[in-house]
């Protein structure tokens, strides 16, 4: 009897220990799960971070490849105008010519008549002058521009180029600048780091007198409504204003040669759907124009006596 006790508990004991070596594998299952679970939702999170980075490139492709086409269409029309003047040239040449052999025997035109070809003469010659000049004036313009990108990419050659975005538009110099560089979220007031971007683009308009300065402020189509803003007209105006009070007041820019305005969310850049789109649509645009009483003077032809 005595025996029988002690195999029944030598038994229990057995069952036991592999009772607990079975709670401990099925422990050690559960751990490795939730350790699984984890490495599973890390997984997705960084897949969907490069979804969000890869859409933030396409737009940044589709807005490069915009650019692209609009100075080919830019330098397209400079080029088109160019033949045309050319065009004309040639041909006022050829009137001068002709004018020149049938003027070779004044003696068979009348006083009244060779005056009058004199005239004629004179006029293309005005024309040809005039010609030349607005051809020399318009690449002299495009070589003006040319440099002053130039300038502006040497001297912010150290802030990001996603964040800063210089190029030419037409006969004006664009300088597209994210909001994350001048303020902080649903603010209009000047942040610290923007002093050290807008002085630099300061230094190099005040070298180019002869250039008219509009800041326009940009945001995305999120309605925004707090204490200090009514709505995203109110923020991009008043963000314009801002840049061009610091312009002024810190960097010594002068106010005759500025304006601000408000575009709200009415002119993006990229697709408003997208948190990156909407992020490349929040943005200031400094752009820097010729005089244009200047430049439509430049237009006239000469007063024809």
């Amino acid at each position: 009897m005595k025996t029988t006790i002690q195999y029944s508990w030598i038994l229990l004991l057995i069952l036991g220990f592999t009772s607990c070596v079975g709670k401990k594998k099925f422990t050690k299952l559960l751990s490795d799960k939730e350790m699984q679970n984890l490495a599973l939702e890390e997984t997705m999170a960084q897949l969907k971070e490069c979804q969000e980075k890869n859409a933030t490139y396409q737009d940044q492709v589709r807005s490069k490849d915009s650019q692209i086409q609009k100075s080919d269409v830019s330098l397209q029309t400079s080029e088109n105008r160019i033949k045309d003047l050319e065009e004309q040239l040639r041909i006022a040449r050829k009137n001068n010519d002709n004018l020149l052999d049938r003027m070779s025997d004044l003696s068979l035109v009348s006083k009244t008549g060779a005056e009058s070809i004199q005239k004629s003469l004179e006029s293309i010659n005005q024309q040809n002058k005039y010609i030349q000049e607005l051809t020399a004036n318009i690449r002299t313009k495009d070589s003006v521009n040319l440099m002053l990108v130039m300038n502006l990419k040497r001297s912010l050659n150290d802030v990001n180029d996603e964040d800063i975005e210089i190029d030419v538009r037409g006969a004006v110099v664009m300088i597209s600048i994210s909001d994350k560089m001048l303020f902080r979220s649903g603010s209009a007031r000047i942040g610290s780091n923007a002093g050290n971007v807008l002085g630099k683009v300061a230094k190099i308009v005040k070298d180019h007198k002869d250039l008219q300065i509009v800041v326009e402020g940009h945001t995305d189509n999120k309605p925004i409504s707090n204490s200090c803003m009514d709505d995203n007209w109110d923020l991009s105006a008043k963000r314009a204003v801002a840049v061009v009070r610091s312009l002024q007041e810190n960097h010594g820019v002068s106010p005759s040669r500025m304006s601000a305005s408000g575009r709200s969310s009415y002119v993006p850049k990229a697709t408003n759907d997208t948190s990156a789109g909407r992020s490349i649509n929040r943005r200031t645009e400094i752009i820097l124009t010729p005089k244009l009483d200047e430049y439509f003077q430049l237009l006239e032809p000469p007063v024809q006596n």
